[in-house]
């Protein structure tokens, strides 16, 4: 946490240098990931990280070392996730953090580990760069979570290791990181199995762990160390990343911070904290379009889309941690649309490229994050936005949005447009496995295709009226007035109710894995996070350590 003003903000950049919980050794194209948490290095003094448990601060690094794995290290193919501590692997969230915390930071901080193990999973299914975890010592809640986020598990067989999901007879709450979803959707355990692992605090160890499917195998001490290293090297083979790849390094975001203003170098966060209002503004390219993929790595982490993107990203978190009164997000774009299609068309014709993949991918989980914001998106496009390909999946991530008809009265710029683009049509799928267009459009080829058929014609208000683009137009003289309404009659709704509304909403269609981490499991933790059973004076999270055994009010809801 940093100090701004009178306001502690909790900071999401950080770097290898300034890690206090983990560390990234490189052996060749192998790449070990190892959690070594520090006990005194928790985000605030009122609790101690022992056993390998995490805060926010631990997983802060966990995503930036993802990130950097995939970006800076190209001749990583495979990497393994295993412990700095002598016989535990890792003991989850930090139950005292949880107790002391509010509702908003656990629930928040749930979000945030949740897309963390997701970007884990996204690193494997789509980079090459698959992740195994090797658990050695205790593995339970959270640090089985985060082990279940790796393609394979391998667990040793001496009789004390075991894996586990206790949070529910200890603390009567439920594994809040997608325990529950992938041991029954990913690993495919057997219901009755898995609610008998769920229901024990003690765990499975062993042959009975590869028996049950929650590990992949059980290796005993003596071949350890060399049956780690022989499954990554087999790992690794599979992998199509350049073995003598050039990463880029991904570079500090130069950011500055006042009291109502965020700036950055493609992005500004404007906040009016009286009408519990922020706008981001995404800005386009001011410079030409590299031209050529070899340009693109030269430019590194300075190439627009992928500066763009971490921008974004980082304002993002900021409003979702710093700005917990912030109801509503307004999404704006300035510049040249065809300087943001120009850059797309590199970004999305270097299909065989390894960076330009990542980059692709990196952007698609950005825009995954707005979708899971617990906040009303709400897209403007008016004279002078760019809303074209990349950035036209602002408008289709908003809940609403709003188009100005023709031009406003004294400016002489061109009516407001959006440019639809290739990028609009499967490069950043939703968590539902579907373009923000096929969820619009849900069993509606006609309108997906009529609306692929105006890709490159800047669509004014009228006509992206009739192709379902935004939902809707005003005239300039009507414009102040309905936003005005819009946004007031926003605030005046109940801030929870909201939230339930748009997280339904926004993932129409079929359900996967990942809606029912970020639908089903956080509806139901963030309930039960409230609870007197799990957070009252009597609850299991409050006493929990204490010797103390809870009092459950027995009436089932």
């Amino acid at each position: 946490m940093t100090d701004t003003t009178d306001r502690c903000i909790v900071d999401y950049r950080t770097d290898p240098s300034r890690y206090r919980h983990w560390r990234i050794e490189i052996d060749g194209n192998i790449a070990n990931l190892v959690m070594d948490v520090d006990p005194a290095g928790g985000l605030r003094p009122d609790y101690e990280l022992k056993l390998n448990s995490y805060d926010l601060g631990v997983d802060i690094e966990l995503n930036d070392a993802v990130q950097r794995l995939r970006f800076e290290h190209p001749e990583v193919q495979a990497v393994v996730i295993k412990s700095g501590k002598e016989n535990v692997f890792c003991a989850g969230a930090n139950i005292r953090m949880l107790g002391k915390s509010s509702h908003q930071w656990k629930v928040n901080f749930c979000k945030f580990t949740n897309e963390t193990r997701l970007a884990i999973e996204d690193a494997s299914a789509n980079s090459g760069q698959t992740y195994m975890a090797a658990v050695s010592g205790a593995c339970a809640g959270g640090g089985y979570e985060l082990a279940l986020a790796a393609e394979h598990i391998m667990l040793i067989d001496d009789r004390r290791s075991a894996v586990s999901l206790p949070e529910t007879p200890l603390l009567a709450v439920l594994p809040g990181t997608g325990g529950l979803t992938r041991v029954t959707d990913k690993r495919k355990v057997r219901r009755d199995r898995a609610d008998f692992f769920c229901a024990t605090e003690e765990g499975l160890r062993g042959a009975k762990a590869v028996e049950w499917k929650l590990v992949d195998e059980a290796v005993p001490p003596s071949k350890w160390q060399d049956a780690v290293k022989a499954r990554a090297a087999a790992i690794a083979a599979q992998s199509d990343r350049p073995a003598n790849g050039k990463g880029i390094a991904l570079t500090p975001l130069s950011r500055t911070i006042a009291d109502s203003r965020v700036s950055y170098s493609h992005v500004e966060v404007e906040i009016e904290r009286d009408k519990s209002i922020a706008t981001i503004i995404v800005k386009a390219p001011a410079e030409a379009a590299p031209a050529s993929v070899e340009a693109v790595h030269q430019k590194g982490a300075a190439f627009w889309p992928l500066a763009m993107a971490r921008e974004l990203e980082d304002a993002i978190l900021h409003l979702r941690t710093n700005e917990p009164t912030i109801n509503l997000v307004v999404l704006k774009t300035e510049g040249d649309a065809r300087a943001v299609l120009n850059h797309d068309e590199v970004l999305l014709n270097g299909h065989n490229d390894w960076l330009l993949r990542e980059i692709r991918h990196y952007v698609k989980r950005v825009f995954k994050r707005l979708d899971v914001t617990p906040k009303t998106l709400m897209a403007l496009v008016e004279p002078g936005s760019c809303f074209a390909g990349t950035l036209a999946e602002l408008v289709f991530v908003a809940d609403r949005s709003a188009m100005l008809i023709g031009t406003r009265e004294g400016d002489n710029r061109a009516p407001a447009a959006i440019t639809l683009g290739k990028a609009n049509f499967g490069p950043y799928p939703m968590g539902n496995d579907l373009t923000r267009l096929q969820t619009r459009f849900l069993d509606d080829d006609v309108s997906i295709k009529a609306a692929e058929a105006k890709i490159g014609e800047p669509l004014e208000a009228e006509e992206a009226l009739d192709l379902g683009l935004v939902t809707f137009g005003y005239e300039d003289f009507d414009w102040d007035d309905e936003l005005r309404v819009m946004m007031e009659e926003r605030a005046s709704f109940s801030p929870d109710a909201l939230t339930g509304l748009e997280a339904n909403l926004r993932f129409a269609g079929p359900e996967t894995m990942e809606t029912k981490i970020f639908g089903r499991l956080t509806a139901w933790q963030n309930w039960i996070f409230q609870r007197p059973n799990a957070i009252g004076e009597q609850g299991a999270l409050k006493l929990y350590g204490s010797g103390v055994k809870p009092t459950f009010n027995k009436e089932r809801v």
